[in-house]
C-alpha cells in the first residue's frame, strides 16, 4: 500500500508508518515538518497552505516512482496538510522504508527535498507585519523601474 495525500485535517504519523509496514523492510525513516514560530528572522504566528490537490498528489506519486528507480526496494509515503496551521502543527510527513537504513534515510531526504521543490503547494506566513506568501514573486510587480513589490519583501 502507498499513501500520497493532501488533506485539511491533522496528520497522523501512525497512518503514514502503517502504509509502509512490511516484513522485508528493516529501515524506516520519517521526516515530520512542523510549523515553527519564526522564518528568516521574522516572527510567525501561523501558516496557511494551499494546494492544487489532485496535481500535488499526482506529483508526489511521480517523485516517489523516480526515487524507487534510484533506490530499488524502497517504499515511500507522504501526506501534506493544507488550510490554517498553528505553531507546532505538522505540515508534512514523509516516510521511506527499505531493507537497510542507509537507503531509507536517503530516500526520505530525497522525498522531502523534491516535494518542497516540485509539488504545487503554496505557503502564506502570518506575522506582526501581516500575511505574506513565501517564495512567490508576481512578475507584474517587478517593472522597468526596478521596484519589487512582491508580498512580504
Amino acid at each position: 500500500m502507498s499513501l500520497f495525500a493532501v488533506q485539511n485535517t491533522p496528520l497522523d504519523l501512525s497512518e503514514v508508518v502503517d502504509a509502509l509496514s512490511s516484513d522485508e523492510m528493516g529501515g524506516l525513516s520519517v521526516f515530520v515538518g512542523k510549523v515553527r514560530n519564526h522564518s528568516d528572522g521574522r516572527p510567525v504566528s501561523l501558516l496557511e497552505y494551499q494546494a492544487y490537490e489532485s496535481m500535488a498528489e499526482k506529483q508526489m506519486r511521480k517523485i516517489a516512482e523516480e526515487i524507487q528507480i534510484e533506490i530499488p526496494n524502497t517504499r515511500l509515503a507522504a501526506v501534506h496538510r493544507v488550510g490554517t496551521l498553528k505553531i507546532g502543527d505538522a505540515a508534512i510527513i514523509c516516510a521511506a522504508a527499505s531493507p537497510h537504513r542507509d537507503e531509507a534515510f536517503r530516500a526520505c531526504r530525497l522525498l522531502i527535498d523534491r516535494i518542497k521543490k516540485d509539488v504545487p503547494v503554496w505557503k502564506r506566513e502570518h506575522g506582526p507585519d501581516g500575511p505574506y506568501w513565501v517564495g512567490w514573486h508576481d512578475a507584474r510587480c517587478t517593472g522597468k523601474h526596478g521596484h519589487d513589490h512582491t508580498p512580504g519583501h
